[in-house]
């Protein structure tokens, strides 16, 4: 018998390191009373939030029943496919066995795809157990997806979530999540003497005290940043407030600026400070340095006192309010706009909001990753239907608002691997802590919605698609109508955007009659906007045409290389007038109130 190759997981008993026993009584003591104050802050939790009484009522059960009548009544075909299933494991154990016994080559029936980061590991491919249980894996999980990918008769909305759900199942019993079926695990357990899994439970009960009861793993060091030390650093000043604004005026770097002011809609879903991380990915600072004065709404996080806050709030406390305050600022009546994900449906609100009154306010929009057509919302259209809205309004209603802890996690649920596994098999089974990641950092700044405005959102966006329409929704009293834009508009969409799909984007574009450009951009959701041109990553395609379909577009779209910044910041400087001595935060009528990055920013809900 041929001698088999080694495993990188065999080690020599000599190898193997006993933990410390003072340090093992430590860790127990700690784990101890963490376990104790866990336990009673759970039941307090529930007792508060009337858990057991809004528990069940997403109805994904249901949806799963209905699944398996669908899947029953035609049983040849499901026979057939368990044929194939057991057809494809025979075949994988007919060159499992050689490779066990014989040492030769272990043939691959079945490989995930280069985007699949879990196996990475050597000993996913070398060692034959592992890679059997791999292989093995993968099979089931492609044959129960495509099971249930190929059932007829089922709604769409229905067919979409058990899909989605699905995809959940078979992520969450990948081997990479089980010590005994992952090499690396294995390894580091054998050579700390388990240390690594009592360090994981210490860290994962760390992660359920900070979220109350509830799991909140730690993608980051949160010890690692601090907004205005390290992060959010763009010097400026608070020069305007009211309940649910701050507004920032940013120091210009320049001796010269352009006349028209500039401002940003950040999403109030998220912290604005993805834009003004540190200097080498400041999309903030960038635009500062190119010679703009620059504005940025910075939204309160919301409590319990904000649950009658109605979606019209944010549009009169916001950018209506931010702009009666620049003008105040620095004299000028028009400004520039840019808004990110929601921030430019908002946008888009705002401009068709001033077209009905007849007003001009905003000379231009840029919109990132921007809906404002919901018919295609991709995968977040799961949490759309009528049963899910009303579960989560029946939680938002007992605080008055919607926990950011929620929505982070059904972002996370849409790529599960990177942004909720990897961090289990790290922080818990090796008993890592997480590596310092200011983006990470960011993404674990959860923000607050209240339950009015987000009900409203949710309903009349992505379940009614209202904001399509003309005068399908009504604001401050006035119908919006998204055809009387007749601004210039720049849109920026990321190909392989997950949260706001570039067609989706596109399809939006349409609704405006004055001239559009768009444009789209490597990567996702915020690698593809946050991409400076330093970086020198990624490329983007233009096309001076604005046809009728998204195919269409990309089928004459021209690639190029980097940064998609300079070819916007040029398209700024054309709508932007003539240059004026530069601008300093407070010399206005409205003095300063406190420096950047400001309060309302560093409002966190867990630390």
């Amino acid at each position: 018998m041929a001698e088999q190759k080694q495993s990188n997981t065999a080690l020599k008993v000599s190898e193997i390191k006993m933990p410390d026993p003072q340090e093992m009584a430590r860790l127990f003591a700690h784990i101890a009373e963490k376990s104790q104050s866990i336990v009673k802050e759970f039941l307090n939790r529930q007792k508060e939030d009337g858990f057991f009484d809004l528990q069940d009522q997403m109805n994904v059960g249901k949806n799963f029943l209905e699944l398996i009548q669908k899947m029953l009544a035609d049983p040849t075909k499901l026979a057939q496919a368990q044929v194939n299933i057991w057809q494809s494991y025979l075949e994988l154990w007919q060159k499992a066995v050689p490779a066990l016994f014989t040492g030769q080559p272990f043939g691959t029936v079945v490989s995930e795809p280069k985007s699949d980061k879990r196996f990475k590991h050597d000993d996913w491919k070398e060692n034959v157990l592992f890679s059997y249980i791999k292989q093995s894996y993968l099979m089931t999980a492609n044959w129960i997806q495509d099971i249930v990918a190929d059932v007829e008769g089922l709604e769409d909305s229905t067919k979409k979530k058990v899909q989605f759900y699905t995809r959940q199942f078979v992520d969450a019993m990948s081997p990479t999540n089980f010590a005994l079926t992952n090499p690396e695990v294995l390894r580091t357990t054998i050579e700390s003497g388990g240390q690594n899994l009592i360090n994981g439970l210490k860290n994962m009960l760390d992660d359920l005290e900070r979220g109350k009861g509830k799991l909140n793993i730690r993608m980051t060091d949160l010890n690692a940043f601090e907004l205005g030390k390290n992060i959010a650093i763009t010097p400026g000043k608070v020069i305007f407030q009211n309940k649910t604004i701050q507004l920032i005026q940013y120091e210009p770097s320049t001796p010269e600026v352009y006349k028209k002011p500039f401002l940003i809609f950040p999403p109030w879903i998220n912290k604005y400070y993805i834009m003004d991380l540190r200097p080498k990915n400041s999309l903030v600072k960038w635009i500062v340095d190119q010679g703009f004065t620059v504005f940025l709404m910075s939204w309160i996080n919301p409590d319990e006192r904000m649950a009658e806050w109605e979606f019209e709030n944010y549009l009169s406390d916001g950018p209506l309010a931010a702009l009666d305050a620049i003008e105040q600022a620095v004299g000028e009546h028009e400004v520039n706009a840019l808004g990110y994900c929601l921030g430019g449906t908002l946008l888009g609100i705002t401009n068709a909001y001033l077209a009905a009154k007849g007003e001009t306010r905003i000379s231009s929009g840029t919109y990132l990753t921007t809906m404002l057509d919901f018919s295609q919302p991709g995968e977040l259209g799961v949490f759309g239907d009528e049963e899910q809205i009303a579960s989560l309004e029946k939680r938002m209603a007992v605080k008055g608002y919607m926990e950011g802890s929620e929505m982070a996690t059904t972002f996370s649920m849409l790529r599960a691997n990177d942004l909720l596994w990897s961090f289990f098999i790290n922080n818990y089974l090796l008993g890592k802590d997480p590596f310092p990641f200011d983006l990470l950092y960011w993404n674990s700044d959860s923000t607050r919605m209240p339950v009015k405005m987000h009900s409203f959102y949710l309903r009349n966006f992505y379940q009614k698609n209202r904001l399509k329409e003309s005068g399908g929704i009504s604001l401050l009293g006035t119908p919006i109508d998204l055809r009387q834009v007749k601004l210039p508009s720049y849109f920026l969409s990321g190909i392989e955007d997950h949260i706001s799909p570039w067609t989706s984007n596109y399809m939006g574009s349409l609704l405006f009659n004055g001239p559009v450009k768009f444009v789209l951009s490597g990567s996702g959701h915020i690698a593809g906007p946050m991409n400076p041109p330093s970086a020198n990553k990624y490329s983007y395609w233009t096309n001076p045409k604005h046809p009728a379909s998204a195919d269409e577009w990309l089928k004459e779209a021209r690639q190029t290389d980097g940064s998609w910044w300079p070819d916007w910041g040029k398209w700024l400087s054309k709508l932007s007038g003539e240059k004026v001595p530069a601008r300093v935060p407070g010399k206005g009528k409205l003095p300063v109130i406190e420096d950047a990055p400001g309060s309302y920013v560093k409002m966190r809900i867990i630390k």
